[in-house]
């Protein structure tokens, strides 16, 4: 019995790195333009007025204001309102 017992418990023992998804800037908050708002894999939430999409579904502000979310037809709309100072 010249065998090792316990060989190849590490096999599936891995685990990919977090992409960090989600919102980074929620309803209310103030939002510059350029500002990331919704990091995401598909579109989750689609671009409002004063917001666009990137290539990879990343919704960013346009414009500077506040971060709204609303929904219209069972679609999940993020629009940012610019504040008129």
């Amino acid at each position: 019995m010249a065998h090792v017992k316990a060989g190849g418990t590490a096999k599936g023992n891995k685990d990919s790195i977090s992409k960090r998804l989600g919102v980074k800037v929620y309803g209310g908050q103030q939002a510059l333009a350029g500002n990331v708002i919704v990091r995401q894999k598909g579109t989750k939430f689609y671009p409002g007025t004063g917001t666009d999409m990137g290539k990879d579904f990343t919704i960013f502000a346009t414009v500077a204001g506040v971060v709204t979310f609303i929904t219209k037809r069972g679609k999940r709309y993020v629009s940012v309102l610019p504040t008129h100072a």
